[in-house]
């Protein structure tokens, strides 16, 4: 059951001094490369989206990279709305040369750039087996990223979107909890509804006061979307990757059919038989992942960015995040893991395209990757990125990482939507329906049903 990763994910792009295939004593004694005269030089606009990872790491590498290209000045604009800030200014003729932004955001920006294929071909890049190296730069991601919709949105075989960050999002859990007691955590679902049966029968402490009787899950009511940890590997029953993939483009019958529909039936069976936290369909992403680190839910759906997200709240003594792909049907299934992955893209009008083409592959050297896990306690989708940065990443969102090692991820990613369609695709997945299958007013198949029906709706406009 052990099996290779596999991401359907968003785009990625290369390195340009790739140490970290290397000796780090070789490394030590070894000059930087430089670069070719008059090729890389000039100014360099960048554009990024400062989200929960903070600025300290994109102040660190384009330091970094300035130092190692002293004839490039980098001009960054970061904020947590460079979207609407860069929005005007493409329209206007003023393309930043490189941008990190993630498909599918608020502005609509990236979406607009790939429906109006104004983003340059990265193809050659991903071919390239770089410095220090020893195969191509798309053989180092993680498996399934390339080659995806989210780094090849036109069916051609031609790579517009590079992968930054890549998320696991599975059932998180208390380490300590379950080696003190000496559980084993569950690789199927009949192995993990035993489990509901133990948590009723457990105590715990809160306020000094003994609780009798623990959840086996807990999610955001508030917030249905958490439970797509649930639904895309439940859409990979029928073929893994390349149904996640023809789901993620809103192709027929990879939501309404048998496989999707069984896997799924552990949600109604999860309130019939008591499992879900009392009143969790009423907390948000933060309360019920309080709830749940008290010890009042044994698991709760969530990603590794929750180590830091909820780093100064409340928690049974001991507690350690630790985190397992999503169970299986039947003993020897594959396991899958909803992973999620950040963009890079390059404009096709950038002013300094080989810039940013260095800049790019500047980002996927080891001191750059180091640099992520030390300041935004992330790793780049990158095969080897958790050992690379194992002495600089925080041992809990290592412990995070590890559910990677037994599962298959596929990537949580939705096509940008024909012009002119109103449907709001995140509303169809899971608010307006997963509440009512929660409520017992909706059965799966009905939840299945309506999505076919959105897609449809999608398919004919396109």
């Amino acid at each position: 059951m052990r099996k290779k990763i596999s991401i359907i994910l968003a785009a990625a792009l290369c390195i340009t001094s790739l140490a970290g295939c290397g000796n780090s004593k070789e490394k030590e004694v070894k000059e930087e490369p430089k670069a070719e005269t008059g090729s890389v030089s000039g100014e360099l606009n960048i554009a990024v989206f400062q989200g929960g990872m903070g600025d300290t790491y994109w102040n660190e590498v384009v330091k970094m990279f300035e130092d190692k290209y002293p004839d490039v000045k980098v001009n960054m604009n970061i904020n947590p709305k460079i979207g609407e800030i860069i929005k005007p200014q493409i329209v206007a003729g003023n393309v930043p040369d490189f941008i990190s932004l993630n498909m599918g955001e608020a502005s609509g920006v990236m979406d607009s750039l790939v429906k109006e294929k104004a983003l340059m071909d990265l193809t050659d890049i991903f071919d390239e087996t770089l410095e220090g190296d020893t195969e191509p730069l798309k053989d180092r991601f993680l498996d399934g990223i390339i080659g995806s919709k989210a780094t090849s949105p036109y069916d051609d075989g031609k790579i517009y979107l590079a992968p930054f960050d890549s998320g696991a999002m599975g059932l998180v859990y208390n380490k300590t909890l379950f080696e003190e007691k000496g559980w084993e955590l569950p690789t199927t679902w009949d192995e993990f509804m035993e489990l509901g049966e133990i948590a009723k029968k457990d105590t715990y402490e809160v306020g000094g006061e003994t609780v009798e009787g623990r959840a086996l899950l807990a999610y955001p009511g508030i917030h249905p979307q958490y439970m797509r940890n649930f639904l895309y590997p439940a859409v990979a029953q029928n073929g893994g990757n390349e149904a996640v993939n023809a789901f993620s483009n809103y192709e027929e019958g990879y939501a309404d059919n048998e496989k999707t529909i069984e896997y799924l039936q552990v949600i109604p069976e999860l309130v019939e038989k008591g499992y879900l936290l009392e009143g969790t369909v009423a907390l948000n992403h933060t309360q019920s992942q309080t709830e749940m680190m008290l010890g009042k839910a044994l698991f709760i759906p969530s990603g590794a960015w929750m180590v830091n997200e909820m780093k100064d709240a409340p928690r049974e003594e001991g507690f350690e995040f630790g985190m397992i792909p999503m169970p299986v049907m039947n003993e020897g299934d594959t396991q899958y893991i909803a992973s999620s992955c950040e963009q890079f893209s390059i404009p096709a009008k950038a002013e300094n395209p080989e810039a940013a083409k260095a800049f790019l592959k500047f980002l996927y050297t080891e001191d750059s990757v180091k640099s992520l896990a030390k300041h935004a306690s992330a790793l780049y989708a990158l095969k080897d990125a958790k050992e690379i940065c194992k002495d600089v990443l925080e041992e809990e969102v290592y412990n995070m990482y590890e559910a990677y090692d037994s599962a298959e991820a596929v990537l949580v990613y939705m096509a940008p939507l024909p012009q002119g369609c109103n449907v709001d695709v995140n509303q169809e997945l899971y608010h307006k329906c997963f509440t009512k299958v929660i409520d017992g007013s909706m059965t799966v198949q009905e939840w299945m049903q309506s999505i076919e029906r959105a897609f449809a709706e999608i398919r004919s406009l396109k």
